[in-house]
């Protein structure tokens, strides 16, 4: 039987980030026994907090546990690969999980589609985004807007990106961004500011809706999936193990 071409996206709309990483390891254990019987898009947003990788240098992270949590950041480290980074609100976090077996067994090659959705979602905002060899995530005009750390198991994947819509960029500098000297980071809004010659003051109402809507409709294209909603109470039911 040919694989299922669906994917289910659930929207959690604001969440903490622990919340949100026990319902992507639920999902990802769903989808390796058969009870997801479709690859799933997790969008989220996360109250301000900082991830490290299984990739984490010493001294990337430039403030400790209490100092973080005095400018009301949380610290999490993760089974992700990648370094360091900030999670926080106006950012699109997606976590995809995905059964590779349906797609493509290359771990490689599944980093590279998901900087492509990017890029692709980017453009339909008329931002021209790229790859920088060598380096994992999404870039435009030298500046990194998009950050990818991905995990998976058995070819389940979880953990994914986080694309920078209307964050506040000032949270990165409590770190060194991905373990990259001298990195700057960008989101959508300052892409967009710059471009009208800092006539905004604002973003323009609905970007991050627009910016989701552009992520939805790029990762089915990429994978060669069709993106359905499917909401939170019913994912939660069915991880559950409960009729849904």
């Amino acid at each position: 039987m040919p694989p299922d071409r669906t994917l289910l996206v659930t929207d959690l709309g604001r969440l903490p980030y622990a919340d949100a990483l026990a319902l992507q390891r639920d999902a990802a254990r769903a989808r390796l026994d058969g009870r997801l019987a479709h690859d799933l898009l997790l969008l989220v947003e996360h109250p301000p907090v900082v991830t490290t990788g299984r990739s984490t240098k010493d001294g990337n992270l430039l403030l400790d546990r209490e100092a973080l949590a005095r400018r009301g950041i949380e610290l999490f480290d993760v089974e992700r690969g990648g370094d360091v980074t900030f999670h926080g609100p106006g950012q699109l976090v997606g976590y995809p999980i995905l059964h590779l077996s349906h797609h493509r067994e290359d771990l490689h090659w599944y980093l590279r589609q998901v900087e492509q959705l990017l890029i692709d979602a980017l453009a339909s905002q008329e931002i021209s985004a790229a790859r920088n060899p060598g380096k994992t995530g999404v870039w435009t005009n030298g500046r990194k807007i998009a950050s990818i750390g991905v995990h998976a198991r058995q070819w389940v994947t979880w953990h994914g990106f986080a694309l920078n819509v209307t964050t506040d960029l000032s949270y990165f500098d409590v770190m060194v961004p991905c373990g990259i000297a001298d990195v700057v980071m960008t989101s959508v809004e300052r892409e967009l500011l710059e471009r009208a010659g800092g006539a905004c003051l604002a973003p323009p109402p609905g970007l991050f809706g627009d910016v989701r809507a552009a992520v939805v409709a790029a990762a089915g294209r990429t994978f060669g999936l069709t993106a359905a909603p499917y909401g939170a109470d019913a994912l939660r039911v069915l991880l559950a193990g409960a009729p849904a």
